[in-house]
């Protein structure tokens, strides 16, 4: 079993800030990358950012220079700096993680929290 479990979401006020983060527990041998992906009402699901075991990162052009994606290996967990925050930023956000669960098998399945609101007020 695996669990990616989202906190960090909420209201806040234009040009805010919030700080996701979500945690992957459960049988994991290694993950590969973790992501947030959010989806606003009406729209459809996007990435937002993306980070490798290396630490490479991908951003979003909507979100460049405002958002930071971040990873604690040893924790398995990732996190999302929000900073500047824009009402269009108002969307679930999801995160994502592409791990293995096992030494012996080089399967990576995706995985996904159940989402968390953040709401960005005008």
């Amino acid at each position: 079993q695996v669990q990616l479990v989202e906190s960090g979401g909420g209201l806040v006020q234009a040009g805010g800030s919030l700080r996701l983060s979500c945690a992957a527990s459960g049988t994991i041998f290694s993950i590969n990358a973790m992501g947030w992906y959010r989806q606003g009402p009406g729209q459809q699901r996007e990435l937002v950012a993306v980070i490798s075991s290396g630490d490479r990162t991908n951003y979003a052009d909507s979100v460049k220079g405002r958002f930071t994606i971040s990873r604690d290996n040893a924790k398995n967990t990732v996190y999302l700096q929000m900073n500047s925050l824009k009402p269009e930023d108002t969307a679930v956000y999801y995160c994502n993680a592409n791990l293995r669960r096992s030494s012996w098998s080089t399967v990576r399945n995706d995985y996904w929290g159940q989402g968390i609101q953040v709401t960005v007020s005008s």
